[in-house]
């Protein structure tokens, strides 16, 4: 540790490691009330991230999602290696959706901002977010390639030195359904970035603080507290498989993630050598997402009481076969990545139970669950998105959660918004029952809605359902939840997809249940 970090005792490096994140979540809370998204507003799908210089992240959102911690400071990185920092100017913004230096797919915009302090760049806001719509076919796993899943936006300006690029607006709102919405979430996140900046200023101002000298402590701290958690754990390589739901032509129809994690001294490595190859469809899961929701699921079963700064995920390294679907490669279609990223934390729980079995849980009912509708409402066009979560699977400790989005951290649309917005009138929506797996403890209850198209012309759709065809294992003895049931007009689909919805179609989804955790006495 170095001289300057030293003089940062713990009382003071708590105290301000908290005035950091006060400020990040003050901007976070003014990107969600300028937001026009309603996975902004209502599901909590985002992330604020405060970098030092180096793209280090110091400080993020409480309501961030996961996986959005690790991928959106290596974006800023990229924007580091794209622009180089003697280029930037106070007043630059940038942005990118792509999907191999972003979140994973094109419907997650970043954007960033360098903060300056007396003329010299001292660190980056950034906002990773959902947009309204990104063009393109709607977001499906039936997606065969990258172009198909719409606009595509590589590293570039979207404000230069304060100044908005009104061509690339121009070019958004004509490859958007709804350009005014579009538009707006990414003035919102301007003004998020804006305003972080501000307000770091304001508090280094306040408390004299130097943000390098609290970056290289606050980093420091975290890598040395995850290297004592990883170094309690035994050594050695811990194995586990997990199925899901993939497309027919694979054998039985399934996707496979094969998961070693070896735990060598204060560091662990996680290889996904023998997973299912990248497929033509767009479940491929790029690598910086693959990191991401691994490192959360060994930070979660590790130290969940150490600070989400970078040096947390630095003794961590992750690993897939160039070309599988957890590391695929150009222009491999990425839309739907979370149906397979989000199996990452139930498949290292499932290696880590063989060690430290009162530290994980078992899978839950469906890593990722959404829907999303888009038509003309009274001749005025409208694409909402809402998610819809799922039975948590059970641990030693307790039962699984019903009806929450894990491992990432969505919330359910509320029913009155999305009538309020789209033509559709919902029937019932409500726990579904015994859905948990058994065990020693149960695992948590999916959730069963049913709604019905309302107006007077067809609207499409699309379906991202996990778990139809394999239901959430159990662990350590405890019983698989039910798997998951959609059906229109009561005829099963067996399938996620697009579907073309008439006016007086009904549409059931039944969530799965979370796996059981232990044999039932």
């Amino acid at each position: 540790m170095t001289a300057a970090q030293a003089e940062i005792d713990p009382v003071t490096l708590e105290i301000l490691w908290s005035r950091m994140t006060s400020i990040v979540d003050e901007a976070a809370a003014n990107f969600v009330r300028t937001s026009f998204s309603t996975l902004v507003r209502e599901a909590n799908d985002y992330a604020v991230v405060l970098t030092d210089a180096k793209g280090r992240n110091i400080a993020q959102s409480t309501q961030s999602i996961p996986s959005f911690i690790c991928t959106l400071p290596a974006t800023v990185r990229h924007f580091i290696d794209a622009f180089c920092l003697e280029h930037m100017e106070n007043g630059d913004v940038f942005i990118t959706n792509d999907p191999w230096l972003g979140s994973g797919h094109l419907n997650d915009a970043t954007v960033t901002m360098p903060i300056f302090r007396e003329g010299r760049l001292i660190g980056f806001s950034g906002v990773v977010s959902h947009l309204p719509d990104i063009g393109g076919r709607l977001r499906s796993p039936e997606n065969v390639e990258i172009f198909e899943e719409g606009l595509q936006i590589p590293p570039m300006h979207i404000l230069r030195a304060g100044q908005p690029r009104d061509d690339l607006f121009k070019m958004v709102r004509a490859n958007v359904r709804v350009p005014d919405e579009t538009e707006g979430d990414l003035w919102a996140m301007i003004g998020c970035c804006r305003s972080l900046g501000a307000q770091l200023n304001e508090l280094l101002d306040e408390t004299g603080t130097a943000l390098d000298d609290f970056a290289d402590t606050v980093v420091q701290r975290t890598e040395d507290a995850m290297r004592r958690a990883i170094a309690e754990v035994p050594d050695g390589t811990y194995r586990y498989e997990i199925e899901n739901d993939g497309p027919k032509e694979l054998p039985d129809g399934k996707v496979v993630i094969c998961c070693a994690a070896t735990i060598a001294g204060d560091a662990i490595t996680v290889d996904y050598s023998g997973s299912t190859e990248q497929v033509s469809l767009a479940i491929n899961t790029v690598l910086n997402y693959t990191f991401a929701y691994s490192a959360y699921a060994l930070k979660a079963a590790l130290a969940p009481w150490i600070p989400n700064a970078e040096g947390s995920f630095k003794p961590i390294t992750v690993s897939a076969p160039e070309g599988s679907i957890l590391n695929p490669v150009r222009p491999a279609p990425t839309g739907a990545r979370g149906m397979i990223g989000h199996l990452l934390p139930p498949a290292i729980f499932g290696a880590l139970a063989q060690v430290i079995p009162d530290k994980v849980q078992a899978a839950p009912g469906s890593p990722s669950n959404s829907f999303q509708l888009a038509g003309s409402n009274d001749g005025r066009p409208f694409v909402i998105n809402f998610f819809q979560g799922a039975g948590q699977g059970a641990s030693t400790h307790q039962d699984g959660t019903d009806a929450i989005s894990f491992p990432s951290n969505l919330a359910n649309t509320p029913v009155e918004v999305l009538e309020n917005l789209a033509p559709v009138l919902f029937h019932r929506r409500e726990i579904r029952r015994g859905s948990g797996g058994s065990g020693q403890r149960r695992g948590g209850d999916g959730i069963s809605f049913e709604f019905e198209v309302l107006g007077d012309t067809p609207v499409q759709s699309s379906v991202l359902l996990n778990r139809l065809t394999c239901p959430a294992p159990g662990l350590r003895g405890g019983a698989a939840g039910k798997a998951a049931n959609m059906e229109i007009n009561g005829a099963p689909v067996d399938r996620s997809g697009r579907f073309v919805l008439k006016p007086g179609d009904h549409v059931l989804i039944e969530s799965g249940g979370g796996g059981g955790y232990g044999q039932a006495e």
